[in-house]
């Protein structure tokens, strides 16, 4: 998920992260970030049956490419690998909070109550649009050392975490957008085609 001047990174709650890495900026990312068009993000990502050391090191990749981009969260399909981890960090220029790494995550239960908040995707970059969403969730995940895990969100967090989700079922957050004809300009000024877009009924 993409940074816009519109949202806030307000705290939450956090893993106590053994996988942080620098937040900065590299010349060359480990790991290409997919853009729109590609079928890499349109494929249903797998769960991970065992989390390891390997996993660990595709956490630090993910969180390097994702920090590189300016972003605040990334699923693994975004960089074409199709395994259910998505890492979540609202707090990139304070060097002491660690991400949130989620694997294998589950939206336990939603919110009736909905919110209407501008979304940008480092998968769409430079593409910032409303996205109706419920405004809080209980999730339940692994953690990086495998450990299970349930927390609660709302606000911005709640948003990303729904965001990264969708990339785990190919679902990008322009398909969610009832705009259409905001969608289709902002996508045209953006070097972005609306026949890409897959709307959900």
């Amino acid at each position: 998920m993409a940074r816009s001047f519109a949202q806030l990174a307000r705290s939450a709650e956090k893993t106590s992260s053994s996988v942080a890495v620098p937040k900065k900026v590299l010349d060359t990312p480990p790991l290409q970030i997919h853009t729109m068009g590609d079928e890499a993000l349109r494929v249903d990502a797998r769960r991970i049956g065992k989390v390891d050391e390997s996993v660990r090191d595709l956490v630090r990749d993910m969180l390097r490419s994702m920090y590189t981009a300016r972003g605040i969260g990334l699923a693994a399909p975004q960089v074409g690998i199709h395994q259910q981890l998505l890492v979540i960090d609202l707090d990139p220029e304070n060097s002491t909070t660690p991400p949130l790494v989620l694997i294998n995550p589950e939206i336990v239960s939603a919110s009736a109550s909905l919110d209407t908040y501008e979304e940008g995707c480092l998968s769409i970059p430079g593409v910032y649009l409303n996205v109706v969403r419920p405004s809080a969730v209980q999730v339940g995940f692994r953690d990086e050392m495998g450990r299970p895990r349930t927390m609660k969100a709302d606000g911005l967090m709640a948003r990303c975490i729904q965001h990264e989700m969708d990339h785990l079922t190919g679902v990008l957050f322009v398909d969610r957008v009832t705009d259409a004809s905001e969608l289709s300009k902002e996508l045209n000024d953006h070097g972005f085609q609306s026949s890409d877009v897959r709307s959900i009924p």
